[in-house]
């Protein structure tokens, strides 16, 4: 899945609020009436950022997987997520939360993460409320971006989340994979200058990236072209300040306390390196957190070219994983 940035601090006062949901929506998922149902969550500066609940339509309270989506933090929404994972967990009975957050580079990276700290607390403190959630039980799931703010709610997220599934994820900003010019034909599909490129974001602030005149995409594969995905994200450069990026970093910040956590990375990925969940399992192991990182052979970002039965197994697996952590949260 493929990303795009820009750089500019927004200083903003935000608020969690709850306005009333958007119509239930139901519809058919394995024979049961699932219902989606669209709160906002948090409202800054007049902007709404949302989250969608999805959920059998009754009042049992059900555990909660937070699915948070992809698009190197400048791309995507709410809507982007996994069916497979969404069908999966709402199988196996959970309540399914995918929620939005502010996008770079309109937004800052600190802003950004503060969207997802806020989110969970909003799903704390109006969740059982609201949609029966069982806040004791949480698992985090994402993919590409989605996958690194799935680690960092390891580590700023309190309560700690249950368990954690980042797809081919990443816990570090600031390597040379981001901060020089990508040497791989997939960042190279669109050129501009660099005016064209942030005039794709030159917008206010947005939650949802279909909120912009453009996706945003050239100006994600300018930023890989030049090195300038980090310093566009945050305001920072990568290597004169390098330590303002440690907070936001989960491979800097793992602890003892950090909760299990499986990854899916494809061996072959040219979009979020291999090695970032290499590095995620060696802290792991050095603070002994229980872990396990499934490799797709020759997968691609996004496990593309691997073998399919070898990604029906992982999936399979990190849905395993998911369930025998919160059953046994619940004994």
């Amino acid at each position: 899945m493929e990303i795009y940035l820009a750089s500019r601090w927004f200083l903003a006062v935000s608020t969690i609020v709850v306005l009333l949901p958007a119509p239930r929506i139901s519809i058919a998922a394995d024979e049961e009436k699932i219902c989606v149902t669209t709160y906002t969550y948090k409202t800054v500066d007049g902007l709404n950022i949302k989250a969608d609940v999805h959920r059998t339509d009754d009042s049992q309270l059900r555990p909660v997987v937070v699915w948070i989506h992809g698009g190197a933090l400048i791309m995507g929404h709410r809507e982007g997520f996994s069916d497979r994972v969404r069908t999966a967990m709402l199988d196996a009975g959970y309540c399914f939360v995918s929620i939005d957050y502010r996008l770079a580079p309109e937004t800052q990276l600190p802003w950004i993460i503060e969207d997802i700290e806020d989110a969970f607390t909003w799903i704390h403190k109006q969740g059982p409320s609201l949609f029966y959630a069982d806040t004791s039980r949480i698992a985090v799931m994402g993919g590409s971006a989605g996958g690194y703010l799935t680690l960092v709610t390891g580590y700023r997220i309190n309560p700690v989340p249950t368990v954690l599934v980042p797809f081919w994820g990443y816990g570090d900003l600031v390597g040379e994979w981001y901060s020089a010019p990508s040497p791989h034909e997939r960042h190279y599909r669109t050129k501009m200058s660099k005016e064209e490129a942030w005039q794709q974001v030159s917008g206010p602030p947005i939650a949802d990236s279909r909120d912009r005149k453009g996706d945003g995409g050239g100006f994600y594969q300018f930023c890989r072209q030049h090195g300038s995905w980090p310093n566009s994200v945050s305001g920072w450069d990568p290597r004169t300040q390098g330590d303002k990026f440690i907070p936001f970093m989960p491979v800097k910040n793992v602890t003892a306390d950090y909760p299990p956590t499986l990854m899916i990375h494809g061996t072959s990925d040219t979009d979020v390196p291999y090695e970032q969940s290499v590095m995620m399992a060696e802290e792991f192991q050095k603070y002994g957190v229980e872990y396990k990182l499934i490799s797709i052979r020759n997968g691609e970002h996004g496990l593309g070219g691997g073998d399919p039965k070898k990604i029906d197994e992982a999936y399979e697996a990190a849905f395993a994983f998911v369930n025998s952590r919160l059953t046994a949260q619940s004994n």
